[in-house]
């Protein structure tokens, strides 16, 4: 059996591309936001390997297990800094920058559905008050 025999089934005129896009599920975070959660994973990922230092420091009995402990420490303290200043400044820039007010073309159209609707049952309240006045009348 021949290499071409085992491709006689692939169709030669129809290539398949090797890259295709798709849309993103999710919007980019803004700039501020994503340089501060940069900044936090940075800020943790060293916390992470100060304390496992002075873990093993510790149990080596090492001379460096109070400094590397005090370290640990103060490196938390930053890094839970570090996470709020993420959860902050992306608060910020939903209240800054989040909430868009103009109506799409399709929350405009309903309004004025309901509005024409309501103007249209005001209409025939109205006709149908008329209606019974004069026929009150006569």
């Amino acid at each position: 059996m021949d290499t071409m025999d085992k491709d006689r089934d692939i169709p030669a005129q129809g290539t398949r591309r090797l890259w295709t896009e798709e849309p993103a599920r999710k919007r980019r975070l803004p700039e501020p936001v994503r340089t501060s959660a940069v900044r936090a994973v940075i800020i943790v990922a060293v916390t992470l390997v100060l304390a496992m230092v002075a873990v093993l420091c510790t149990f080596a009995g090492s001379w460096f297990a109070f400094p590397a402990v005090l370290t640990a420490v103060a490196s938390t303290v930053v890094a839970t800094w570090g996470v709020l200043d993420v959860w902050v400044t992306r608060q910020v820039w939903n209240q800054r920058y989040g909430v868009v007010s103009r109506p799409s073309s399709t929350a405009r159209e309903m309004r004025r559905q309901r509005r024409r609707a309501r103007k249209e049952a005001v209409s025939a309240r109205r006709a149908g008050d008329r209606g019974r006045a004069r026929g009150a009348a006569v």
